[in-house]
């Protein structure tokens, strides 16, 4: 049957009719926000910007009230809401294009690619929003796109009226020593890191190129790693709002909220390979091993740690650990009498450092054999690990006829004690390792013994040390510091 021209006209009208009815019942359904995503290009409002939102708790937060008032200021703004999981209670965000919740955490039911961040973000400029924020003066985007794109400071931030608004400091991140150093910036518009809340923009390619761009503290994580690499921030008089009904207003909410910061930042800083965090007016946080846990390292080999590879030193709590195990040895040494002096590479730190080599992973005291029986905590390791009043293990090594005194039973980082006896003139011992130290030296270098600086405190050492270290180590060795088996792994060809 064919239709008419009249009955193809009538149903293309009703057709049409259809359509219509169908696309206003959509938009009556429709947030009062027009849905748009990002671009890259700036527009005739100036450069766009994805605001993302990683810095709240899911269980007590403003999110809603940050992501509605820039959603104010532009209904076209990208928002991205980034949680490692579904946040719960759910978030109450606008179901728009434009605002988009990113679920960190990988998950089997989901590509790779929706557990990356970057994948949410479209335009040239991202801004790290703190919850408790809300954006009321127009244009500060804008303006701090602007002061971005003219150079200078690779971030820009601005301050939120909060309680704890942001400030400039200065710090400085060594890898190598697993340390953060915080202190006054020179200036209090650029530094290096900011402490306290605030709006921070940056270029997405800056961000997505961290290796953890969203970890948790965000601004911990953030400024260790921009730091690192020599960015710098400035921070301009362009103050957010405070949220009008804040976060974590009961003590309840602030109590929980501070202890899981605190359990998320220790954990970021152990990841980063941050064992040392040294505050401006000398406030010290430890963040390694201690009396309770293993040591930072695992057995060595060849006599080169492990972190010698990376590139890094003797962890901090490592070396404060076995700077008060020496310490206490050598007050038991001494109060029962027993005639000790710097052996080995710890006399090589005592006269190069006045302390323990960086990169050394023990403590080395040679004493006399006829001396051991003076001390009751080396007469009961001669029969079997003695565990003390204050948590330190003595014991027989197992490597040959000499003594070890761990720091805990838990943390092996330790002071090895090497029985030394005279024959002929000459000082000896029954057990020898393969070390080019490890060899019989004249006794005259022990009468008399002389006091040396060494790890905080003073010990004995060998007289004219210079000359009893070269005969161990060679010529120059205190002014050509080198890693303990250049063989494996030399200082000049780790730097």
């Amino acid at each position: 049957m064919r239709l008419t021209r009249c009955q193809a006209a009538l149903a293309a009208a009703i057709t049409l009719n259809l359509l219509v009815l169908f696309y206003v019942s959509w938009l009556q359904h429709q947030p009062r926000y027009s849905p748009a995503r990002g671009s890259r290009r700036g527009s005739a409002s100036g450069p766009r910007v994805t605001i993302l939102v990683r810095e709240f708790e899911a269980f007590d937060n403003a999110v809603p009230e940050l992501v509605d008032s820039f959603l104010q200021q532009d209904p076209a703004q990208p928002v991205v809401v980034a949680a490692d999981t579904l946040p719960y209670p759910p978030l109450a965000l606008p179901r728009i294009p434009s605002v988009r919740l990113a679920l960190l955490q990988p998950a089997l039911d989901r590509p790779a690619a929706a557990s990356r961040p970057e994948t949410y973000v479209a335009t040239e400029y991202v801004a790290l929003v703190p919850d408790g924020a809300r954006a009321e003066a127009p244009g500060q985007l804008k303006r701090m796109a602007e002061v971005l794109q003219a150079g200078g400071a690779r971030l820009v931030a601005a301050p939120v009226a909060s309680a704890n608004p942001a400030r400039c400091l200065a710090l400085n991140v060594s890898l190598r020593e697993w340390t953060a150093r915080y202190g006054p910036a020179p200036s209090a518009a650029r530094c290096d890191a900011l402490d306290g809340d605030a709006v921070v923009l940056l270029r997405a390619r800056d961000l997505f190129n961290l290796s953890a761009p969203l970890a948790r503290p965000v601004g911990t994580g953030l400024f260790l790693q921009t730091a690192l690499r020599g960015w710098t921030v400035q921070l301009l008089d362009l103050p957010f709002a405070r949220a009008r009904q804040p976060p974590l207003t009961t003590a309840h909410a602030r109590w929980k909220a501070e202890r899981e910061g605190r359990a998320r930042r220790a954990a970021l800083l152990r990841a980063l390979g941050i064992r040392l965090v040294s505050w401006e007016g000398g406030r010290l946080e430890w963040f390694g091993c201690n009396k309770e846990t293993p040591r930072c390292f695992g057995t060595v080999v060849g006599d080169t740690p492990a972190y010698l590879y990376e590139e890094r030193w003797t962890p901090p709590c490592c070396l404060r650990a076995l700077r008060e195990t020496a310490r206490y040895v050598v007050g038991v040494l001494e109060a029962a009498g027993v005639r000790y002096w710097l052996e080995g590479g710890s006399l090589l730190g005592a006269a190069r450092h006045g302390d323990i080599i960086p990169w050394d992973y023990d403590v080395d005291l040679g004493i006399y054999l006829e001396d051991v029986g003076n001390c009751e905590q080396l007469r009961g390791a001669e029969a079997g690990s003695v565990v003390d009043e204050r948590g330190f293990v003595w014991e027989k090594a197992v490597e040959g006829d000499f003594f070890r005194v761990q720091y805990s039973e838990s943390n092996h980082l330790h002071v090895d004690l090497w029985p030394f006896y005279p024959r002929n003139g000459v000082m000896t011992k029954d057990t020898w390792l393969d070390h080019r130290q490890d060899v019989e030296f004249p006794e005259h270098f022990l009468q008399p013994l002389v006091p040396l600086p060494f790890a905080g405190f003073v010990a004995q050492a060998p007289n004219n040390y210079r000359r009893f270290l070269e005969l161990k180590f060679g010529p120059g060795v205190i002014e050509n510091p080198e890693y303990p088996n250049p063989a494996l792994l030399s200082l000049a060809g780790s730097s």
